[in-house]
Parts: structure tokens; C-alpha cells; sequence
């Protein structure tokens, strides 16, 4: 009697052809969806509509005054003094700052007491009381000299004639500004391994190169960030030298609205020039930051100009691929 043989698993019977899967250029790829995200998108863009329409159709705005003050010579005359306040504060604070921050890590009690103490001070009171401090300091001394101290004195001067009111503004800023500094790199020094340090001295580099060619350009890494969001802080903190009677620029935006009677389109002037002050220096320092992270970032990442040319160039490749005539496929996958 004759038997019948059964394939095994798996194997192909005489006369059928095998599965082929189909070419991954056959295959139609679903993207998933995100409907949540999408609403909130919607969403989000609807408030920004709303209020869009709201800045350009509500009168009370007063578009027409803000453009007649914004470029004034009075305002960019403010302006260039917030600037001058801003930058004369800075260079001064962070070089007060530095020093600060080494007294507090060297190894003298004295120094770091001194240096500590100043910190304590200085974050302690108000930058609105330093600023009217410094402004009557000749009703505490009426003049300043050179001498010997506990001794005579060779060389003085009357104190407002010293010290004007400029004088006292940036005085007041950089005292108050470098308390903040030292921590700032004080933090930034102390985050550098200490392997670093040891390792110059053993090839028996000076401490003061070491501080300057080893220590401070790793430290600058995470002292930017924070001196950056600092610097900006200071730009709008310089709005309080108001109390001084000095012409930057919200005491010359509330010497205009005072006459005239504007309020709201002058506070937009003093505001649209922050935000384009501060956005130039968010600008540079991102570049200053993308400069000093070479060293750990052996590709850094793009640029928003190279990011907005790569962009240009995905959509012209799109735009190409679209553009090819489609190649029809057989059944096994492969082009005809």
C-alpha cells in the first residue's frame, strides 16, 4: 500500500512559490499621531493670535507715539548711557569679583574673612540704598585725600567735586555687582578638577599662570551661563539709578511721559529697547559660550544660521525627491 510523505514544518511543497516580503521602498510608513500636541499647538497659537490682534488694533497702544519717541535723539541718548552704566559696572565688578573670589579659596584666614565679609555686606542691602548711599557720600566726608594712615594727609580733594553723579552711579553698581561676581567665579573655579592644578604645579608652572592659562579657560564654562543671566540683569537693574536723576533711559522715558501725558506708549519705547538690548547680549553670549566649549565639545552644536541653511537645504531636497518620476515595482519587489 503506498504511503504518503508529509513535508515538515516549514518547508516550501513542490509547485508553490515562496513568500517573498515586499522591498522597504514598497512599505508605507504611518508617522504616528500626536493629537494632544497638536491641540495645544492650536491652542497656544490661538492666544498669540489674540493677542497680536490685541497689540495691533487697540488704540490705547498709541503705535503712532511710540514710533515718533523710539528712535528720538533723547531716548538713543538714554540709551547709550544705560549702555555706558551697564558696561562700565560689569568690567569693573568682574574684575572686583575675581579678586573677591580668590581671596575667599586662598589659604589666609585674613583674606578670606575680609573677602567673605565684603559678600555678606554687599548682597545684604539693597542696590537702590547703595546708590543713594554713594550719592550723599560727601555728607559723611567732605573731603578725600592721601596720606599716611593714622597720619597726615599730602594730597586732597573736595568729594563731589571726586565723585559726580556718574561717578556714584558706577560706583554703586560695581560694589554691588562684584558681591555677586566672586560667587559666580568662585563657583566656576571650584567646579575644575583639583587634578588639574596639582598636575601643573608638579610640572612646575607658576600658580598665577596656572590661573590664567589652566584654571580660569576650563572654570569659563560654568562661569558664563550665570555672568551672562547676571550681566542682563544688571542692564535692567540700571534702572534704578532713576532715584539719581541720571538721563538713562527709564528716567528719560518717565521725564517725556511726565510732560505729554503718554504713559503706555513710553513704557513700550523703554521696553522694546530692553528686549533688543538684552537679545544682543544673549546673542554674544551664546557665541562666547560655543567658543570656550571647544575644548569638551569636539563638534559643537550648529549655529542658528547654519541651523536655518540646513533647513533650506532639507526642503530643497524635498522638494527634489518629489520632483523624480516614481519607479513602479513588481510583485518580488524590484524595480521594472
Amino acid at each position: 500500500m503506498p504511503t504518503t510523505r508529509t513535508a515538515p514544518p516549514g518547508a516550501i511543497s513542490p509547485g508553490t512559490a515562496p513568500d517573498v516580503p515586499p522591498a522597504p521602498e514598497a512599505l508605507r510608513v504611518v508617522p504616528a499621531r500626536h493629537y494632544a500636541r497638536w491641540t495645544a499647538a492650536v491652542a497656544v497659537l490661538v492666544l498669540v493670535a489674540q493677542f497680536v490682534h490685541g497689540l495691533a488694533t487697540n488704540p490705547v497702544w498709541e503705535w503712532d507715539v511710540f514710533r515718533a519717541y523710539v528712535l528720538s535723539e533723547t531716548i538713543v541718548q538714554a540709551v547709550w548711557v544705560t549702555l555706558q552704566l551697564t558696561a562700565y559696572a560689569t568690567v569693573l565688578g568682574f574684575l572686583l569679583g575675581t579678586v573677591l573670589a580668590f581671596m575667599r579659596l586662598s589659604r589666609s584666614p585674613v583674606l578670606q574673612t575680609v573677602a567673605w565679609t565684603y559678600i555678606w555686606i554687599f548682597r545684604s542691602i539693597p542696590m537702590i540704598v547703595q546708590l543713594v548711599f554713594w550719592f550723599n557720600l560727601s555728607a559723611l566726608y567732605d573731603r578725600l585725600g592721601v596720606g599716611i594712615p593714622f597720619g597726615p594727609v599730602f594730597w586732597s580733594v573736595d568729594s563731589d567735586s571726586l565723585i559726580g553723579t556718574i561717578g556714584a552711579a558706577v560706583i554703586g553698581l560695581t560694589l554691588h555687582q562684584a558681591a555677586y561676581a566672586a560667587e559666580i567665579v568662585r563657583g566656576g573655579v571650584i567646579s575644575v578638577d583639583h587634578g588639574q592644578s596639582e598636575a601643573a604645579a608638579a610640572l612646575g608652572i607658576p600658580r598665577l599662570r596656572q590661573i590664567r592659562r589652566i584654571v580660569l579657560p576650563q572654570a569659563m564654562r560654568a562661569i558664563l551661563p550665570t555672568a551672562g543671566n547676571e550681566i542682563i540683569g544688571l542692564l535692567k537693574g540700571t534702572s534704578v539709578v532713576y532715584v539719581m536723576a541720571i538721563g538713562e533711559l527709564f528716567y528719560q522715558v518717565q521725564v517725556v511721559y511726565g510732560r505729554n501725558g503718554r504713559v503706555i506708549p513710553l513704557l513700550l519705547v523703554a521696553t522694546a529697547w530692553y528686549v533688543v538690548l538684552t537679545s544682543l547680549l544673549s546673542v554674544a553670549q551664546y557665541y562666547v559660550e560655543r567658543r570656550y566649549a571647544r575644548g569638551a565639545d569636539r563638534t559643537p552644536p550648529p549655529t542658528p544660521l547654519q541651523r536655518a541653511r540646513r533647513f533650506v537645504r532639507d526642503l530643497r531636497a524635498a522638494a527634489a525627491r518629489r520632483d523624480q518620476p516614481v519607479v513602479p515595482l513588481n510583485p518580488l519587489g524590484e524595480s521594472r
